[in-house]
């Protein structure tokens, strides 16, 4: 609740609050702020109080008000935009998007475990053996030898050694000259798509989906074109369709530990689904993100194919140092040599220290070790968060796997994730996943900061004034 301040009105910080908001992109481009009268209410302070505050933003250029709509935020005028038709606005934004939840990694809206965040939190990925391994490789030659020269283009030979020993232990052959570093998993997706693919191009993704990876493509120019995502895998007869109407060049898949269902393909699709990319003559790209906590067994469709028509990416920001950076590609030998060069393009090479250091943490079974403890973790913090959001009135639409639960509310999320960033916490709404935003009572939960009881009794109090 706002209090009374010899310093600021109520009005000031009314406006305050959203004008930080807007700055952080927590209420982004189009998103309608809430009416005069919920949000008098939302704060406890008069409607006039509410009027003098979205006055104050008119006033700074941050928001603008349509006749008998409400008060919405302004897209952010630039030279570029400005040239551009009313046509050319973004459509079906929602009050948080993709964005927001990357923003709110570096500018938390509190301290309080974020059910919407989309990573571990940093101490569970504490540990003894990365600074020791940091340690170990600054203490040699390699230290002067790597920061003298811009290294090897394709990464560091050592790491794509033991990288390319660490996917045949789950079936994808794939040799060091197929391995390429990256700045991150999601440099490699970026290298893929800059590659293969050329403004306007058709791109098929699964939906629900990863909602960066969908604001990453369109601001790329490509077409998006969902596939509904089930329990087996992406379905095949819309993709069949999809692939015979548009010809897309891509397929980008979530495989193993879905993200945001936690669904993972079976054999069966994996192996139709690889016979429509043989037919229709697209690529996959295959990002096994969290293959690091996913079973053994897991089916990928770079074991199945070889590295044919795949292209296998991930990373180890999720597991392991999410500022280290490190990621790779393992691809057929064909597409090496055009993702390199967009690589070079885009960074020339990747920095070797940390990945000599993250190549001896491979080697000494230290990842595997750690990769085993948060697996644990995981379980017990999985259960004790399903428990809580049942409990919380909350139903799974997927069984719950993996990092994230998808869950049904009852309620519009895109609504109550406003409610709740008052309260400090940060949400991820069902809308967010679609390629077109629409209304959804769906959410999805990470169930390591979802294991928080005091957050629950908070979300069913909002849902109960919804």
């Amino acid at each position: 609740m706002l209090m009374k301040s010899a310093t600021q009105s109520l009005t000031e910080q009314l406006a305050e609050r959203y004008a930080e908001r807007i700055r952080q992109r927590l209420l982004a481009p189009g998103a309608r702020l809430p009416s005069v009268r919920e949000c008098a209410r939302l704060h406890g302070v008069s409607p006039s109080t509410v009027v003098a505050a979205y006055d104050l933003l008119l006033a700074q250029g941050l928001v603008q008000a349509r006749k008998q709509r409400g008060f919405f935020v302004r897209e952010a005028v630039s030279p570029r935009t400005d040239a551009r038709s009313p046509s050319a606005a973004p459509q079906n934004m929602g009050p948080i998007n993709a964005t927001a939840l990357i923003r709110g990694m570096f500018h938390r809206v509190s301290d309080k475990p974020q059910p919407g965040m989309g990573a571990f939190p940093p101490d569970w990925l504490e540990s003894e053996f990365m600074p020791a391994a940091v340690r170990r490789v600054v203490a040699t030659r390699a230290l002067n030898d790597a920061s003298l020269h811009y290294g090897e283009p394709m990464g560091d030979h050592g790491l794509r050694r033991v990288l390319a020993q660490k996917l045949a232990s789950i079936n994808v052959n794939a040799g060091a000259e197929q391995i390429i570093t990256t700045v991150g998993a999601t440099h490699a997706l970026d290298i893929v798509s800059r590659t293969l693919l050329r403004p306007g191009d058709p791109v098929l993704v699964e939906e629900p989906g990863w909602s960066v990876e969908f604001a990453r493509l369109t601001a790329l120019g490509m077409r998006v074109l969902p596939v509904p995502r089930g329990p087996e895998g992406p379905d095949l007869g819309v993709m069949e369709r999809l692939a015979e109407a548009h010809r897309p060049k891509l397929f980008v898949s979530v495989s193993v530990l879905h993200n945001p269902t936690g669904y993972s393909l079976s054999p069966g699709s994996a192996h139709r689904l690889l016979q429509l990319a043989q037919r229709f003559g697209f690529h996959i790209v295959e990002d096994d993100t969290y293959g690091h906590i996913a079973p053994e067994h897991a089916t990928r469709l770079c074991a199945l194919d070889g590295l044919q028509r795949t292209i296998y990416v991930s990373g180890f920001a999720k597991i392991l140092a999410p500022n280290w950076r490190i990621g790779f590609m393992a691809a057929p030998p064909g597409l090496v040599e055009p993702l390199l060069d967009t690589k070079l393009l885009s960074t020339l090479t990747t920095p070797a220290l940390l990945e000599k250091a993250l190549a001896h943490c491979i080697e000494q079974g230290q990842l595997r070790r750690h990769a085993e403890r948060i697996r644990a973790r995981l379980d017990g913090a999985r259960a004790r968060s399903v428990k809580l959001a049942m409990a919380a009135g909350c139903r799974f639409v997927a069984e719950p796997m993996g990092l994230f639960g998808w869950l049904d509310t009852g309620v519009d999320t895109d609504a109550l994730a406003q409610r709740l960033i008052d309260d400090g916490y940060l949400i991820a709404p069902g809308g967010l996943f679609h390629a077109v935003r629409q209304p959804s009572t769906l959410m999805r939960i990470n169930f390591a900061t979802a294991q928080d009881a005091a957050f629950w009794r908070v979300f069913s109090r909002r849902v109960a004034e919804a």
